[in-house]
């Protein structure tokens, strides 16, 4: 668990854990529904149902709230891998399309791509985030393809998804998914697809 100060020595206290779930859910929803200027410590405890004070004593700024709560809205669940490589991409395909629909992960990823820019502190949680997000995939392809292949071939497969859901305003089907999927597929070295 990532903190904006030191880890509190009671953090495993039920108490402690639910009242962090409750601030970092708090805080991602204001900034989902009104933007970066929205997070306050002011605000966040009014949402979340706590005193400015119990904010202030884990997350003494923004920056820190807002670091931890992408940190805690990153744990989304991913795939399961099977060991069939095109199952797992499609599933993990089909699990960021539900990421991006049913918890508004794309509003979180233009929220960080535009304040990123303007609070370059912001540029660490974006980077994180990503990377966190990536993992699954690039642990599925790392094991056939390298860099540089491995970063286009997982921007190529994650873009399957952003690009219709960001810049189209269409989910792509289960169907759309697989194709992407098999193109990629199609394109790895023979010996090792």
């Amino acid at each position: 668990m990532t903190t904006g100060a030191t880890t509190p020595p009671d953090a495993l206290d039920p108490r402690v854990v639910r009242t962090r779930r409750d601030v970092l859910d708090a805080t991602i929803e204001e900034l989902l529904e009104g933007g970066w200027d929205s997070v306050t410590h002011a605000r966040v405890a009014t949402r979340a149902g706590y005193a400015k004070a119990t904010l202030y004593t884990h997350w003494p700024d923004r920056l820190a709230l807002v670091r931890d709560s992408f940190a805690a809205f990153g744990q989304m669940p991913h795939h399961e891998p099977t060991g069939d490589l095109r199952t797992d991409l499609l599933g993990e395909l089909v699990s960021f399309r539900t990421a991006m629909v049913e918890h508004r992960l794309d509003r979180a990823l233009v929220v960080l791509a535009e304040r990123s820019g303007p609070v370059p502190e912001l540029a660490f949680v974006r980077d994180a985030f990503v990377e966190d997000g990536e993992r699954p995939m690039r642990r599925l392809l790392g094991g056939v393809v390298v860099e540089p292949a491995l970063g286009a071939l997982t921007a190529m497969l994650c873009g399957a998804v952003v690009h219709p859901v960001l810049l189209r305003g269409h989910v792509p089907t289960d169907e759309e998914l697989a194709v992407v999927v098999d193109v990629a597929i199609a394109g790895l070295p023979a010996a090792r697809s």
